[in-house]
């Protein structure tokens, strides 16, 4: 049985973080078995180290730092964090289930989520506030301490905004980024996927942040607006990917 280690929040059994989700939608897709653990951002280390997860990244002082998502599958033994690694993993253990990453596409994929990411820095400030009410208070504080220490290594902002101007900016951040997106999508050859209409990490990795604006609609709004963008693409990606919720 896997064992899918997930953050804790307030939301009811629910996923909630972008990064989670790329795990939760691969494992429902593939159909493998599987339970969740919740777990608070201050847990994280203590259990991956409990279950011989790996770290994923160094911390700024050259310590192992251990992320979520994760996953421990008993039948083999293994533990294994990053969506990616993991999504390479149960392609591999369990050929029998649908590829998330078809046969010489793994590369691209990676590549394809990186350039994604790289545009999605604003989502964070969007979303980090939101992040804030839905995390339980140990995730919370952490959260806060953790933000502190990345602000305080580096350098203040040369030109500071209202409130207001710094949103503005964000969301027409975050709408550029989308539209660039669209233009990836738009050489698929039809169908709501990166791919046509075969899902894929990709799509996973996108999704990601469609559902995470889902689960927290009423906090933002403005977040109706945006599966509208790009003549209503994102709309019809999330309700694409609702079966693999």
């Amino acid at each position: 049985m896997i064992t899918f280690y997930d953050f804790a929040s307030k939301l009811p059994e629910r996923t909630f973080h972008p990064h989670a989700w790329k795990t939760r939608y691969t494992l429902n897709y593939k159909g493998v078995p599987y339970k969740t653990e919740w777990v608070e951002y201050p847990d994280i280390e203590g259990i991956c180290k409990k279950m011989g997860i790996p770290p994923t990244t160094k911390k700024p002082d050259g310590s192992d730092r251990y992320t979520l998502p994760a996953i421990y599958d008993s039948s083999t033994g293994t533990g294994i964090a990053d969506s990616l690694l993991i999504a390479a993993y149960l392609d591999k253990t369990y050929p029998d289930t649908p590829k998330v990453l078809p046969s010489g596409t793994a590369a691209l994929q990676d590549a394809f989520v990186d350039a994604f990411m790289s545009k999605m820095g604003s989502a964070g400030k969007i979303f980090f506030p939101i992040m804030q009410k839905v995390l339980n208070k140990p995730g919370s504080d952490y959260l806060l301490r953790a933000v502190a220490q990345a602000a305080a290594a580096k350098e203040p902002p040369k030109d500071s905004l209202t409130a207001e101007e710094e949103s503005e900016a964000n969301w027409k951040s975050l709408k550029d980024a989308f539209s660039a997106l669209d233009g990836w999508y738009q050489k698929n050859g039809g169908g709501p996927f990166i791919m046509g209409d075969t899902p894929s990490f990709g799509d996973f990795a996108v999704g990601g942040f469609l559902a995470f604006g889902k689960n927290v609609k009423d906090d933002i709004p403005e977040w109706k607006n945006v599966l509208q963008w790009n003549d209503g693409r994102w709309k019809k990606l999330s309700e694409a990917l609702d079966k693999f919720e």
